[in-house]
């Protein structure tokens, strides 16, 4: 990560945190055993990287870029949301998240389950309570959002078409869809939401799309490039991009995506150094 990224995302992280722990229910509201769940997933742990470039796309338009910070706890919860269940005996049936025990090993599958609905369903009142930026903005943002998260081309299509490739053979085509919802979408939602709330003209937004578009799918690949160099998923049989194409061409596609997501914004220019600057970070990952 460049000395610029990295000190911005080292100011934002903190800031994310503190309105996360405010936002979030205190575990002693009733009932407690939820709200400490909810608190226990989501706080304490985690790159925040999906709301520090929501962040960063804001900032590309305003230098204040405090009243974004709700909108982009509210990505983060859904993100949670998202690795609570994933980690149920249901689905990937992992034992541990960010270094502790996941939260169904630490406070039982029906509460897990109860968190992780808790979660989104805190992420949207949070969005629609939202004062500090334009309420048509707002629910636009909301649409998109809930697009990422959902089951159309979303977040939860991509967990399913996940579950239904294991152990099967897909094509390059079935693998792309599988990455670009269930991880591609929320990232690429995060940076546009961003954009557009710190009032990007249409034609900036357009750039930004196919920006997060690329970094979103390149994420995951690099991802799938990490654990197969680590040994994951082997044993799951899990779709990857290095189980059908090999590490070497894994990390070639990867390239080709960053570099497709810095020729997007080339027209934005020094408004989008740091989001450019991101583009090192993920591609600086695959070797």
């Amino acid at each position: 990560m460049t000395s610029e990224l990295g000190a911005f995302f080292n100011r934002v992280r903190p800031a994310i945190d503190a309105t996360l722990g405010e936002l979030l229910p205190p575990d002693t509201a009733p009932p407690p055993r939820i709200h400490e769940a909810m608190r226990y997933s989501t706080l304490d742990g985690g790159k925040r990287i999906r709301p520090c470039l929501c962040v960063a796309a804001f900032a590309a338009y305003k230098d204040d870029w405090r009243p974004i910070l709700p909108i982009a706890s509210a990505v983060e919860m859904i993100h949670s949301y998202s690795l609570i269940h994933d980690d149920l005996p249901a689905m990937d049936d992992d034992d541990f998240r960010r270094g502790k025990p996941s939260c169904h090993k630490e406070f039982g599958e029906a509460i897990a389950i109860l968190a992780g609905d808790a979660l989104l369903t805190r992420a949207f009142e949070v969005l629609a309570r939202s004062k500090d930026l334009p309420s048509e903005r707002v629910l636009r943002a909301m649409s998109v959002l809930a697009g990422a998260a959902g089951s159309s081309g979303g977040r939860i299509a991509g967990q399913v078409l996940d579950i239904e490739a294991e152990g099967a053979r897909v094509t390059e085509e079935q693998l792309e869809g599988i990455h670009r919802s269930k991880t591609g979408a929320l990232i690429g939602a995060a940076v546009w939401i961003g954009a557009y709330l710190g009032g990007a003209p249409e034609q900036d937004l357009a750039c930004i799309k196919t920006y997060g578009d690329r970094i979103g799918l390149a994420f995951q690949v690099i991802d799938d490039i990490l654990d197969a160099i680590d040994g994951k998923d082997r044993d799951q049989e899990k779709a990857t991009y290095p189980a059908l194409h090999g590490v070497e061409k894994s990390r070639a596609i990867a390239h080709h995506l960053m570099e497709g997501a810095r020729q997007a914004l080339t027209p934005l220019a020094n408004r989008a150094a740091l989001l450019m600057d991101f583009c090192d970070y993920l591609e600086a990952r695959t070797s």
